[in-house]
């Protein structure tokens, strides 16, 4: 038995490798893939040339990048993280034969899990199996970008997500998957009002197609009407928290701008270029603001007993649940087949073509 997989052998260079399946060993299973998303900002990086780990070591003991050999060098053999897959065999009982779950195991057309050091969600059978592609891993960025907003005012007493934004005006900078995912779980999370703000026409329809308001930042000042709109108290004007989901310098010194006094910016995005842009004299300064990265790899200090990345994924399935039909509709912009993969990354990467969501069909 052989799977494909979807290897980048170096900058602009992406191929579909055979390889071995790798043998069913006591205690683990095998899953066909179905379904793998295409995440537009992590896995361009590395076909752009842009991630970090492609260039310095990083030292996890001390959370530092240093020179050094790249800790993800070429080939990158593992790329993509929003995979749903039908277990075909099973040497555990604890995951039977038939089932259909959530994984991050990288582009490829099957994969032999430990369920003992791998994620595995199970979907319910209400569930559209193409909407899987969020549970395991995209849905849980984004409901972990809520439950930073929820410690920032709570601490470690967070009972909701929704206990950052219910009853809160939202604003939310970006209208890629992460930006609008996130704006959907903030109205959901009962959010008094949710703005997504992005200077693209045809994302800023997609947000209106999901019941979104929207501004277009290079239009009028998007700080001016917001802080129009939202007034508090004398002096304080603006969004109670900002989540800021485009990697890019503007987003940010926007995102800053929108905030009321004393307010916090939630930031999910990846600065692959740095942020050498963002004028942290001005606003940051003047109006005592806070940032906050909201990255998967941790939630709030305190918070991970309670909320774990199972209570995220389950989270991230109630959404898709109240609001599936429009995300199919509407973010899910392209499905193609596996075998489209290389040139569909490298169009992607070179921006020959723009998609929202890519769904590839196993």
């Amino acid at each position: 038995m052989r799977d494909r997989v979807v290897v980048v052998s170096g900058p602009g260079r992406v191929e579909l490798v055979e390889q071995d399946a790798a043998p069913l060993r006591p205690g683990t299973f095998r899953v066909e893939t179905l379904f793998s998303g295409v995440s537009a900002g992590t896995e361009l990086s590395y076909v752009k040339g842009t991630n970090p780990y492609l260039h310095v070591t990083w030292n996890a003991d001390l959370g530092l990048f240093q020179p050094g050999e790249a800790s993800t060098p070429y080939p990158v053999t593992r790329l993509g993280y929003m995979q749903v897959g039908r277990v075909v065999e099973s040497e555990t009982a604890a995951i039977a034969v038939g089932t259909v779950g959530a994984m991050t195991y990288g582009h490829r057309t099957g994969w032999v899990a430990d369920p003992l050091a791998e994620r595995f969600v199970p979907l319910p059978d209400d569930l559209d199996p193409l909407l899987g592609v969020y549970v395991a891993h995209m849905g849980p960025i984004c409901a972990n970008g809520l439950l930073h907003a929820a410690a920032d005012l709570h601490g470690a007493d967070v009972r909701s997500l929704g206990d950052g934004v219910r009853g809160r005006r939202v604003a939310v900078v970006g209208a890629g998957v992460v930006g609008l995912l996130t704006a959907l779980l903030a109205r959901r999370h009962g959010a008094a009002s949710v703005v997504v703000l992005d200077p693209t026409r045809q994302r800023r329809q997609v947000a209106e197609a999901l019941g979104l308001e929207t501004l277009d930042p290079d239009t009028d000042d998007p700080a001016m009407v917001l802080k129009t709109r939202w007034a508090h108290t004398a002096g304080d004007r603006g969004a109670d928290v900002v989540f800021q989901c485009r990697g890019q310098a503007w987003a940010l010194q926007l995102a800053l701008r929108l905030l009321r006094p004393q307010g916090t910016v939630i930031d999910l995005a990846f600065y692959q270029g740095g942020a050498d842009a963002v004028r942290l004299g001005e606003e940051f300064h003047h109006n005592g603001l806070s940032l906050r990265c909201a990255q998967i790899g941790r939630v709030p200090r305190g918070l991970a007993p309670t909320w774990d990345r199972e209570r995220l994924s389950a989270e991230t399935i109630d959404l898709l649940r109240a609001d599936g039909d429009l995300i199919r509709k509407h973010l899910v912009s392209a499905v193609a087949p596996f075998d489209e993969a290389p040139t569909l990354l490298t169009d992607l990467a070179e921006r020959r073509r723009q998609e929202l969501q890519v769904v590839l069909t196993g």
